[in-house]
């Protein structure tokens, strides 16, 4: 098993020990150590997903565990602190609502997506997003443990009014840009659902040799991309053509090659993509690829 995948895997035993340590009243500051453990668990989701690319390792079970990792995370942290009454409950409920209503749209998205071999490239209100419940959730979950309250000290007062403060303002934006978020997945991808565009038949691909299983590093990749950059044409019809594959194979190169930032990516399908790297670059990264005369 790879590194990206052990880090998921860690982030998903995270969680219940998040949880334990903020429920067992029992422990002192055991909500403090939980926010340690939430953040903790939040950085190892900022690491997984680049040492994957970077390191080539894109794989279908670390596509399974990065997202179930992330909605654990965040999901459970989030019912803690509406199940404990530190936001109140009108509030509280709403955002949660919201969020899992978009994150269930997008999932939907995501796999009629994939089933018609069509990647959904994550955008950037989504990342934004997540950056802002990295930010209000800690901090919610910080004043749950009440540090900062009836301290007869006006200083602590203070403190705990303002971090209560930003963490609703927060949660609020958060809320916002998450509803636009859903809606944006919506427009971008609504060609998902129109386009008559699907896989090519499978018995396309018996003829080709040594194809790789999906998540693995396809040999004709560097091929592919040699010759996206001769002829400035990125297009999976016309890898099917130029090489005889199916459109699975040729989809899943494509996908590789977004993941690796050899060529751009499209979000509402219209867009052309484009060749990031020269054919200088193109022999450092495949060296074993023979040069043309």
């Amino acid at each position: 098993m790879n590194l990206p995948n052990k880090l998921s895997i860690l982030r998903i035993l995270l969680v219940p020990l998040m949880m334990f340590f903020y429920l067992a009243s029992f422990i002192p500051y055991g909500k403090i150590i939980a926010v340690a453990i939430f953040i903790g668990a939040a950085v190892t989701d900022s690491f997984d997903g680049r040492i994957a690319r970077k390191r080539q390792q894109v794989t279908d079970l670390g596509k399974l565990l990065d997202p179930l990792a992330d909605k654990m995370l965040y999901t459970c942290a989030f019912f803690l602190i509406v199940a404990d009454g530190i936001i109140l409950a009108p509030f509280g409920v709403l955002a949660l609502s919201i969020l899992f209503v978009r994150d269930s749209l997008i999932n939907g998205i995501r796999q009629v997506a994939a089933s018609k071999g069509v990647v959904v490239a994550a955008a950037k209100s989504g990342k934004l997003k997540a950056v802002l419940t990295d930010v209000y959730i800690p901090i919610f979950m910080f004043l749950a443990q009440g540090i900062f309250v009836d301290t007869g000290y006006q200083v602590f007062d203070i403190i705990n009014l303002i971090l209560t403060i930003g963490a609703y303002s927060v949660m609020g934006i958060a809320t916002i840009v998450t509803i636009y978020s859903g809606i944006d997945y919506c427009i971008k991808n609504k060609n998902v659902f129109i386009s008559n565009e699907s896989k090519e038949p499978e018995k396309k691909d018996k003829v080709e040799v040594d194809e790789g299983a999906p998540g693995e590093f396809d040999p004709l990749l560097p091929k592919v991309l040699k010759e996206f950059i001769n002829t400035n044409n990125v297009s999976i019809s016309a890898t099917q053509r130029k090489f005889a594959i199916g459109y699975a194979r040729a989809a899943r190169m494509m996908e590789q090659m977004e993941g690796m930032g050899y060529v751009s990516t499209t979000q509402n399908g219209l867009e052309r993509r484009k060749v990031l790297i020269s054919i200088e670059e193109f022999y450092t990264a495949f060296p074993d690829e023979p040069k043309e005369e």
